[in-house]
């Protein structure tokens, strides 16, 4: 993996952008998102595709070297009229410094190791697993080659399946553990989370990044500048956790390996390691 992708696996936050306003790119990155993706599929209508590529292209190489290596770019799926020219153009960008692609659809490891090879040893690939076929493919798609993290689209997995959610979700949470599981077999970063589509709604997005986080993921689509900030701090741990998780350690080195108790419970390694992940996680940085 090329050294500039090393931040990905840690993103909390990846904020889409669509690929035919390249003035939105430099603002997309100054919100501090972990990492900014730049969208050839949803958010660029079928007459405007040809037309997104060339003005990605050029907004890509204006941006500094920096910048570049937080950008990823969703492709068109394969089976669409648009999926080779973006990957020709993918292709390019890889030799430009673009880390890694977004695949959409994500249903058989063959079309992701085409989207691999476009992209050469260095690139990564970021699956998004939206339909039945994507999960009945789970641990063959967590496993193909240069795979970095999984993504659950769970929108149009919710339209696949023609399910009627409420905003619990409850139906969708057999489908997220599978996809923490599959990440945890193919030792992949922990998941990102799909999007929460009304940007306004501030309680919604809370209720939504924290089951994420709950529920072992380690990232959250956002749709808008404004959800980056909040999720972020809701996927890290709370100043609570921490106190903990120091106490915990503190304990642990004074013990010098012996099994001790704090807080009326029993402090061993998995106990250690827990407080360790949760000090790990803060340290990943600040917005």
């Amino acid at each position: 993996m090329r050294s500039a992708a090393s931040a990905l696996p840690l993103a909390r936050t990846f904020l889409f952008v669509p690929a035919d306003r390249p003035e939105r790119y430099a603002r997309a990155l100054g919100t501090g998102a972990g990492a900014v993706i730049i969208d050839l599929e949803d958010a660029v209508a079928p007459d405007k595709k040809a037309s997104a590529r060339v003005l990605l292209e050029e907004g890509f190489r204006a941006l500094p070297e920096v910048d570049r290596a937080r950008l990823l770019v969703r492709v068109n799926a394969p089976g669409t009229p648009w999926h080779d020219e973006d990957k020709a153009l993918a292709a390019r960008l890889a030799v430009a410094g673009l880390p890694g692609l977004v695949a959409p659809k994500a249903e058989d490891p063959r079309d992701l190791a085409g989207l691999a090879e476009a992209m050469g040893p260095a690139g990564v690939l970021v699956p998004l697993i939206e339909s039945a076929e994507g999960w009945a493919a789970l641990d063959a798609i967590a496993a193909a080659p240069q795979v970095l993290r999984l993504a659950f689209g769970h929108l149009d997995f919710q339209a696949d399946l023609g399910l009627a959610c409420d905003a619990d979700e409850v139906e969708l949470v057999p489908v997220r553990l599978a996809i923490v599981l599959a990440s945890r077999r193919a030792g992949l970063a922990a998941p990102v989370d799909g999007v929460t589509p009304d940007w306004r709604d501030a309680a919604r997005l809370e209720v939504d990044v924290r089951r994420a986080r709950r529920g072992g993921f380690g990232g959250k689509l956002c749709i808008h500048p404004e959800q980056v900030a909040p999720a972020h701090r809701a996927l890290g741990p709370s100043v609570e956790e921490l106190a903990w998780a120091h106490r915990v350690i503190g304990a642990a080195q004074a013990a010098r390996g012996s099994v001790i108790s704090l807080d009326g419970r029993m402090v061993d390694l998995p106990v250690v390691k827990l407080a360790e992940r949760l000090l790990s996680l803060d340290a990943q940085g600040q917005l």
